[in-house]
């Protein structure tokens, strides 16, 4: 049984927690009303971590803990700095020969403080081993170097002090934080451009900075950014502009804890509108506040990284500076020092602004060059913002620009660094107006101004002997195409318009004229570059969404593009531009629709017959020789395509049509459902082909059948013979690679069948958890109807968020209303789907009734 003080302590233990509790909290919404008063994030920041203090203090003391123990703080919080839902890190230091076991009241302590509702982080240890673990981690180092007394034993933290400090050594610290640097960036593929960025471990994050100052103070070069302006290694101005990027990311991080009302250093998608709008920031007429917000965090971030690299190759230059002979000489402005390119006077930049872009110029055709020395970085910096105008209007600027796209390795990493360093937008201010521009439309995942650059490393890597391997047909077309550095160009401008409103592609293609015009760029090469930033969408569009069975689209397609040239460039730049979208928006069966279109029209163009314009007869005949191949006997076809019309024959290439008759030419008039699967012989993805008496309801049957096992319909072409049989071919993308296609296609052979014969009534479509990125920035679900150029039948097009049984939900409805459906396009484009499908029923003739359906299509799409 409890002993009377026993229970006494417990006692004033509760009420120490209750009453400290509430003061702390009480504290703290002080500050953050405060903050909202005065938006000083300095004061607040500080203002929490002497409220830590004092209540610290206050436990220590009413706990009565023993005097040989000093509490420390580390870490972020030692430097003095804590954020509003920030973890407290605390050293208990310990005498040599004490640990955590001779002071049982250390653990009821730390109990007190995280009931007291701070989230600590905490460590016992000697000075020995304090020294022998910051030895070993990196982490530990640095969590070290700032750390701060805050009560008890006082005379051995500060022999800690003197020891630790004693035992740094500036220069391996340097290098341990410039590899912990590198691995860390690594983590997020180092880029800033992150759909959702961790604004304190990214690249251009707190940390960028953080570390600056770390390695700073390890060297005791100074404790701030004031401290570093005294020093050669930062300039006045570089100062101003490190303590601009740290106050945006403070009033950031701050804002999102308020925000989140945890911690939470992640800029996901729930948080980005009440971010915008905790910081006043507007809808424009093309932007979400979200969207302003993230383009102002991602060109924050550029600086951050900018200056980051800057400063840590001067304070490197100063603390372990590289032996090497005499720099090499290159020309009157430029030699190399230690493979990094060089300026010859510091003036160079400013003075004469055409040697930025003859510096570029030189990184790219010397691969050599690893980089630029700490003083060329430094005079770039600076003449940066000035030399826009002055490059623009000198006469050899055009042409040095060019000659960058004439380099055959190298161009991509110089339009990165071009980008990186601010040029690339100074000389192209088009382009700078996209620098850090995202849009949340569900299946971009890199700001413009990234996904440009990352269309032109696309179509660079198709030239490139060692990724021949990728895509061959592509490395073939780009190596027999000459001045393909004209593709690159349309690529810089294909999305340079996006932000502004309107049609994208035609206000970018007024930019590429203009730039073609400004670069003596004339005659063929401008009309190319032109039409490829005009029609950049087009050719994909007609593949994914229009039927290529159909002889009149390929014929208005070739047209359109009108010389085989133009149709290359096109295809190349199609399928860079998807692949650089988001790697989730590519897959195999995109592939095969733009190369069936590709080639279909290039026949076309020769004056060949593609196959898509091949009459019945031909069709047949071909389907024929593909049997014989077989070993099937002749007119073995004849009991079963009887019953099939034009119609058949004119949407389903040979293949398809031997295969299908192979398959039934014994039971054209089977009693049972026939279902057989087989891998897509010419590209991963499965093919499916369900026979059976016609049945209510089956098309929306099998949708749902495909939905409920997590199956995607890419393409669907759905026929009725003349005796009413259904005979409906499907084209499925499974998630894995393709030992995951030959694994299911007995499942859907024998499952499919099973469920056609049942005939169960339809089920609910099935209730999806949305992604985040839906549920954050929905879109607003599209349908339009509207007859075929012939009049017989209706074209339909849906665009919505995309989910699990969409499809199936469409189908249902439309199943309702009577509506047969002859051919479905789906096309995804990441979280979102534009699909297309041809169809009849009587009741679309109806316009009462066509409004109502188009109204129940709408509140099935929408989320």
């Amino acid at each position: 049984m409890p002993t009377t003080s026993a229970v006494k302590q417990a006692l004033d233990t509760r009420a120490l927690i209750a009453d400290t509790r509430a003061a702390l909290n009480d504290a703290q919404q002080q500050l953050r009303d405060a903050y909202e008063r005065t938006g000083s994030a300095v004061r607040l920041l500080h203002g929490r971590a002497r409220l830590v203090d004092r209540t610290l203090r206050d436990i220590w003391r009413k706990m009565a803990m023993p005097d040989e123990i000093a509490m420390v703080a580390v870490g972020g919080y030692g430097r003095g700095e804590l954020f509003p839902a920030s973890d407290v890190d605390l050293l208990f230091l310990v005498p040599e020969g004490c640990d955590a076991t001779h002071h049982p009241r250390l653990e009821p302590l730390i109990g007190v403080l995280w009931d007291i509702g701070l989230d600590i982080g905490h460590s016992v240890r000697t000075i020995a081993e304090c020294l022998e673990t910051a030895e070993q981690d990196i982490t530990i180092q640095t969590t070290l170097i700032e750390a701060r007394y805050l009560c008890g034993n006082r005379k051995l933290f500060d022999e800690f002090d003197r020891t630790y400090h004693a035992s740094l050594d500036p220069v391996a610290f340097l290098k341990a934080k410039q590899l912990e640097q590198a691995e860390r960036h690594s983590r997020f593929n180092d880029t800033p451009y992150s759909l959702e960025p961790n604004c304190k471990e990214h690249p251009g994050g707190l940390r960028d900075l953080q570390i600056i100052l770390w390695i700073a103070l390890a060297a005791h070069l100074g404790r701030n950014w004031r401290d570093l302006a005294q020093t050669v290694l930062v300039t006045r101005d570089e100062s101003r502009q490190l303590m601009r990027a740290e106050s945006f990311l403070r009033h950031l991080r701050i804002r999102l804890h308020h925000v989140a009302n945890r911690r939470e250093d992640r800029l996901s998608f729930e948080f980005q509108e009440a971010l915008a709008k905790s910081f006043g920031i507007e809808p424009t007429e093309t932007k979400r506040a979200s969207e302003v917000l993230m383009q102002r965090y991602y060109r924050n971030a550029k600086l951050v990284t900018q200056l980051n690299a800057l400063v840590l190759q001067n304070i490197n230059a100063s603390l372990a500076p590289s032996r090497s002979g005499p720099p090499i000489i290159i020309d009157e402005h430029f030699q190399t020092v230690r493979d990094l390119l060089d300026i010859r006077r510091d003036e160079l930049f400013e003075e004469e602004p055409l040697t930025i872009l003859e510096a570029f110029l030189l990184m790219a055709r010397r691969p050599e060059l690893h980089g630029m020395t700490a003083r060329t970085l430094r005079s770039l910096w600076h003449a940066r913002r000035g030399c826009g105008r002055a490059l623009r209007r000198h006469p050899r600027a055009p042409e040095l620009f060019l000659q960058l796209f004439a380099v055959h390795r190298g161009l991509i990493l110089t339009l990165r660094r071009m980008n990186q360093y601010g040029i690339l937008g100074q000389y192209l201010p088009a382009f700078g107006r996209i620098v850090g521009q995202m849009q949340h439309d569900l299946f971009h995942v890199y700001t413009v101004d990234q996904h440009i650059l990352q269309v032109i490393r696309n179509l660079q890597r198709f030239s490139v002997p060692e990724f021949a391997h990728e895509y061959p047909f592509c490395t073939r077309l780009i190596t027999g195409f000459d001045r393909p550095w004209l593709i690159y160009v349309a690529a810089l401008f294909h999305d340079i318009a996006k932000g502004r409103g309107g049609d994208h592609s035609r206000l970018g293609m007024a930019d590429a004229r203009r730039f073609c015009r400004q670069h003596a760029i004339e005659g063929e090469d401008e009309d190319l570059i032109v039409f490829l930033v005009e029609q950049h969408l087009t050719m994909s569009q007609v593949a994914q969404k229009q039927d290529l069975a159909d002889p009149q689209i390929i014929r208005d397609f070739a047209a359109l593009v009108a010389t085989e040239r133009r149709l290359t460039a096109l295809y190349l730049l199609t399928i860079a531009d998807i692949r650089g979208t988001s790697p989730k928006v590519w897959n195999t069966w995109k592939g095969k629709l733009l190369e069936d279109l590709f080639r279909a029209t290039a026949q076309l163009l020769r004056g060949d017959l593609p196959p898509q314009m091949a009459g019945v007869p031909e069709r047949q005949d071909e389907a024929r020789r593909l049997l014989r191949l077989r070993g099937m006997r002749p007119d073995i076809e004849a009991p079963l395509w009887e019953h099939l019309d034009t119609g058949y024959f004119l949407r389903h290439d040979a293949d398809e049509i031997a295969w299908h008759t192979r398959t039934l030419y014994y039971r054209p008039d089977s009693p049972e459902p026939v279902v057989r699967a087989r891998i897509n012989p010419t590209r991963d993805g499965v093919q499916v082909m369900v026979y059976l008496a016609d049945q209510p309801d089956l098309f929306a049957r099998i949708c749902g059948f495909f939905a409920r096992r997590g199956m995607s319909i890419a393409d669907a072409k759905v026929h009725t013979t003349r005796h009413n049989y259904a005979l409906d071919s499907f084209m499925l993308l499974v998630a894995g690679e393709t030992g995951a296609y030959r694994d299911i296609t007995g499942l859907i052979e024998h499952d499919l069948a099973e469920c056609l014969t049942m005939q169960q009534p339809l089920e609910a479509p099935p209730s999806v958890r949305l992604s985040r990125q839906v549920k954050h920035f929905p879109i607003d679900p599209e349908v339009e109807i509207r007859q075929d150029d012939r009049g017989n039948q209706y074209i339909m097009s849906i665009a919505a968020a995309d989910r699990p049984g969409l499809l199936y939900a469409v189908a249902r409805i439309l199943s309702r209303y009577e509506v047969v459906i002859h051919s479905a396009k789906i096309s995804t484009l990441g979280e979102r789907v534009e699909d297309t499908f041809l169809i009849s029923g009587a009741k679309l003739g109806k316009m009462v009734a066509l409004v109502h359906l188009e109204q129940d299509l709408l509140a099935a799409l929408q989320v």
